[in-house]
């Protein structure tokens, strides 16, 4: 009686230090499956905390403006690093497409929505070389897309002539606000993110890219035709530039033709912060989004501490290292915590999952919100006769 005793007590206490190890793993699950937007949390109270004028509506926008461009590039090229491949030209290529545009309609006289049209093509044209490169070439895709990188901007370069080329006016409302204060670039990101998150869970196109990027010669034993599914995956990267391209262009009311360099590396930095693998097989539209805007926070916000531009990149280098890291950390934690979840019924473990899910998206959605009411009612008043706004 004893023994049974002092095992039931023995049970009851390791059953306890159980439930407080569960919580723990719980919270840094959380933190590791929300590693960006944790990231991007914590990002928003410090500059708002360093900066009184980093939290008002205009500074926002101002955010979201500066990240469009990057974003709309970065849902691209997540489709080409889901399936393991790199895509280096989205900003040559974003250049090129709205120089043509530009070029056509207003040195040409081509009607401007057929100029549309030609521009948006030239990119899913310079996606396709692309895609045929890599798939039936059998190039790698960095030495394909770098190759593409220099073609695409010495076009825009012999296309203008090295001189910027006005871009036309009903385009150029592109860049301009709804109603005076919604900037419109913002909306074309937020159209430009639905479509890559409805791609990537809701079609057989998206399924076949998780299938190549995860192993591609199963993908390819099972029936996908993976170098047909590659060309396109290549192609949607280019639409998607041609989109930026024109975007930028409408910004700046001109296409220039040294435009959007550099920024593909920048697409790069916000899947890889996002969260995706550059492995292949993991990524998605929520998380390029919140990488880019956590590069878009961390530009204006130094802008507004008056840091140097030349210290900006040894922060963003940083945060990218950090990404990384965060990557790998959420794999290793992944997969030792595979067999425990493998251990329970399936019907149970579903349940389960589908419940922790909704836990935690409601948990972030609260963190938000607090944080952002909070630090908008202490700066609330404080700024003074006028506003500062970060640009970049």
């Amino acid at each position: 009686m004893a023994t049974d005793t002092l095992k039931n007590t023995t049970d009851g206490g390791s059953g306890g230090g159980g439930g407080g190890g569960g919580g723990a793993r719980a919270v840094r699950r959380l933190l590791l499956d929300n590693g960006a937007l944790s990231a991007l949390v914590v990002l928003v109270v410090a500059m708002s905390l360093l900066s009184g004028d980093f939290l008002t509506t205009q500074n926002l926008l101002n955010v979201g403006v500066q990240a469009a461009v990057t974003a709309i590039l970065a849902f691209g090229v997540t489709f080409v690093i889901v399936t393991a491949g790199i895509d280096l030209s989205v900003g040559s290529v974003a250049a090129l497409s709205a120089t043509v545009l530009a070029w056509s309609a207003t040195s040409e006289g081509v009607p401007v929505w057929l100029a549309v049209v030609l521009a948006v093509g030239t990119g899913i044209a310079c996606g396709l070389v692309n895609g045929a490169l890599v798939s039936y070439g059998k190039l790698p895709p960095f030495i394909a897309t770098l190759a593409m990188l220099s073609v695409g901007r010495g076009l825009s370069l012999v296309i203008s002539q090295g001189s910027p080329i006005a871009f036309p006016g009903s385009v150029s409302r592109i860049g301009d606000t709804l109603g005076g204060w919604l900037p419109v670039p913002v909306l074309v990101m937020v159209a430009m993110g639905l479509i890559t998150a409805l791609i990537l869970a809701r079609t057989y196109l998206g399924r076949s890219m998780y299938a190549i990027g995860g192993n591609e010669e199963a993908a390819r034993l099972s029936g996908l035709r993976v170098k047909r599914q590659k060309v396109a995956v290549y192609a949607l990267s280019g639409l998607f530039a041609a989109v930026a391209g024109i975007v930028l262009a409408s910004r700046l009311s001109s296409a220039q033709p040294q435009a959007a360099q550099g920024y593909e590396l920048d697409a790069i930095a916000a899947v890889v912060i996002g969260g995706a693998s550059l492995s292949g097989g993991v990524g998605k539209a929520s998380g390029t989004l919140i990488g880019a805007l956590i590069l878009a926070v961390l530009r204006n916000g130094l802008n507004l501490l008056s840091v140097s531009a030349f210290w900006q990149q040894v922060v963003i280098g940083v945060v990218i290292a950090l990404a990384v890291l965060l990557d790998t950390a959420r794999s290793r934690a992944g997969a030792s915590a595979a067999p425990a979840g493998a251990s329970g019924p399936g019907g149970a473990g579903g349940s389960g999952r589908k419940g922790a899910r909704a836990v935690k998206y409601t948990v972030a959605a609260v963190l938000v919100a607090a944080v952002i009411g909070g630090v908008s009612f202490w700066n609330n008043g404080s700024s003074g006769a006028g506003t500062k706004v970060g640009l970049s």
